[in-house]
């Protein structure tokens, strides 16, 4: 969980610096182009080609293709439709998303960690709900398939890792997640982006540098390297710690208007989650040792 909460904060200025100062200025198949293509190149130099099956590779590169390629296509375009803030608020059913793909793929439903998921997302709606322009629904449909796609790329990779070949460094195979995502995002680039409106300033390039690098590269390695050492519950909730963090980053560096109050509320919930969720870990685990 430390490394979780390690990347939400990493995270947390993201969202705005793309909606600041990238969307609607940078084409955005350019922006995910240059941030998968940095991610890629800070991984290539520790793949190890035959160290594992083809198989297994092909499946990092459909995960990184999902949770990256894809997922950032959605996110991106997202931004021209919503606020920083209205953005984060829709990202609210993520965890719900973990929980549900993870149990389908198990073909079970465990309640504690549905109830823990639905608490958090109460807890990130408590947080900032307000009027929304005409463009709701279509924002709203947006972020909901980057949603499905972050979800399904990082249960996909934490039930390979621990299946496949938990002995790996997983530094030595996530170079495959990358160019599962740089096959997605090369195509779409060529095929939907727009070379007129790539970056103008020194600081867009910066900003996309960092992303690209440290947010991508860095962020998804170590957020996915965490998710394999927790259970599913925990990586839902975790999902949602991103929102409180993403506002308060906003509200703190660009100004923007925040209810402190709604804040406070909703981080209680979403806390709140998280010992709803220990608490059903500790009785599973409980179950099982009596059995």
């Amino acid at each position: 969980m430390p490394i979780l909460i390690a990347v939400t904060l990493l995270w947390a200025f993201s969202f705005s610096l793309i909606g600041v100062y990238l969307a609607g200025q940078v084409d955005a198949w350019f922006s995910v182009l240059m941030r998968v293509t940095l991610a890629t190149v800070v991984f290539l130099p520790f793949l190890k080609l035959r160290q594992i099956e083809a198989k297994i590779a092909f499946k990092l590169m459909v995960c990184g293709a999902l949770q990256l390629g894809i997922m950032y296509g959605f996110y991106y375009q997202s931004f021209l439709y919503l606020s920083v803030p209205e953005v984060l608020l829709f990202t609210v059913m993520t965890p719900l998303y973990v929980t549900l793909i993870n149990d389908m793929l198990d073909r079970r439903l465990n309640i504690g960690f549905a109830i823990s998921a639905i608490l958090a997302i109460l807890g990130a709606v408590a947080i900032r709900y307000q009027g929304v322009d005409e463009g709701f629904i279509k924002g709203l449909l947006i972020v909901q398939g980057a949603n499905i796609c972050f979800a399904s790329g990082q249960v996909g990779y934490k039930r390979i890792i621990a299946k496949e070949r938990p002995d790996l460094p997983q530094r030595t195979v996530f170079g495959w997640f990358f160019l599962g995502a740089l096959a997605v995002v090369i195509p779409c680039f060529l095929a939907l982006g727009n070379p007129d409106k790539l970056p103008t300033t020194a600081l867009q390039w910066s900003i996309l540098t960092y992303l690209g690098i440290v947010a991508s590269g860095l962020g998804y390695f170590a957020w996915n390297k965490g998710a394999t050492m927790v259970d599913i519950g925990t990586l839902a909730i975790a999902n949602n710690l991103l929102i409180p963090a993403g506002i308060v980053v906003n509200v703190i560096f660009w100004n923007r208007d925040a209810d402190i109050l709604r804040l406070a509320i909703g981080g209680g919930i979403i806390l709140l989650a998280l010992w709803v969720n220990d608490k059903f870990n500790q009785k599973h685990a409980t179950a099982q040792t009596d059995a």
